[in-house]
């Protein structure tokens, strides 16, 4: 399970994060209406993605990479929610709605993943 995790928070968050800059238009289109600024949150959380996955493949920074990534899961959670209440604004996701509210308890699984491969074997949390 280590080595799923491992693989998730590292060069699975830093294959997202450059998604990011690659499709940006999916990603500011699930920024929920009202936050500022849709376009640089979408390139600040690809950052983000990328500089957690790649700490949390260098054992000097894992810790580091661990917190950064949770809190940027927690930051995006309100994406997902704002994907699974309005699921027909994304015709381009397999599954329609189902699939956007299966991936709101996701997020718990990925948080797990990343304290799995970045936090818990240190004796700080």
């Amino acid at each position: 399970m280590r080595v799923v995790a491992r693989l998730f928070a590292g060069p699975g968050m830093v294959a997202l994060g450059v998604n990011h800059f690659a499709n940006p238009d999916f990603y500011v289109a699930i920024i929920p209406r009202g936050l500022p600024a849709p376009e640089a949150l979408n390139y600040l959380s690809g950052a983000a993605e990328i500089a957690g996955g790649v700490m949390t493949m260098i054992p000097r920074t894992r810790r580091l990479g661990g917190w950064l990534l949770l809190a940027l899961l927690v930051a995006v959670f309100p994406a997902n929610i704002n994907m699974a209440l309005h699921p027909e604004q994304f015709p381009q996701v397999p599954g329609g709605r189902a699939a956007l509210l299966l991936r709101l308890p996701l997020q718990a699984l990925f948080g797990y993943w990343v304290w799995l491969a970045a936090l818990a074997d240190h004796p700080d949390g």
